[in-house]
């Protein structure tokens, strides 16, 4: 997304205990998720000789509804996941932590998105999970892709479900001094 933005970011997936030491909120455990890829990219960074002022967006994306809905672990768990939200609505919450680095110039903020599906059969469900696509998906989907079809509708920020809220992002990142080119680039 950010490429496609104009913004060529190093990207890095940092290796986090995502396990909470108490419940949380889903707003609050995405924020901390969010934040602890964050400073554990950062450290990284401060040791492989990097300097202060490059920043950091991070960010962690749920699927919801009466509870945070994981990536299917097999067959079985997704048509149960395909069911729970078949013809209802649900939402997708990212938390995103911004850094730069080796300061104390930080920011983190949540968004969250309704999401709304059809009614479909099993067999769509089937035919979908055939294309290997929901396997690394909370929820088991993208908006961007074969399951498009089955949405009727969102109420909220589109970016968001797909991963990141940009709109939102880069206001943040501007009130942290970060530059974004009106054409979508960064300075």
């Amino acid at each position: 997304m950010l490429k496609a933005k104009g913004i060529f970011p190093v990207i890095r997936k940092p290796e986090v205990d995502e396990t909470l030491s108490k419940p949380l909120t889903v707003e609050q455990t995405v924020m901390y998720i969010a934040l602890k890829k964050a400073l554990k990219v950062e450290r990284d960074m401060l040791g492989e000789g990097y300097l202060p002022g490059d920043f950091l967006v991070a960010a962690d994306t749920v699927v919801y509804k009466d509870e945070i809905i994981g990536k299917p672990a097999d067959e079985k768990d997704a048509f149960r996941i395909f069911q729970q939200l078949r013809n209802t609505f649900h939402h997708v919450v990212t938390g995103v932590a911004l850094v730069e680095v080796g300061t104390s110039n930080r920011r983190g903020f949540y968004e969250k998105t309704e999401v709304w599906f059809k009614d479909y059969t099993r067999e769509e469900t089937a035919d979908y999970l055939k294309t290997g696509e929901a396997w690394d998906k909370a929820g088991g989907y993208a908006i961007q892709g074969g399951w498009a079809k089955h949405i009727l509708r969102i109420k909220g920020d589109y970016d968001n479900v797909v991963g990141l809220p940009w709109t939102k992002t880069v206001e943040e990142l501007q009130k942290m001094g970060f530059q974004i080119m009106e054409a979508g680039g960064a300075e």
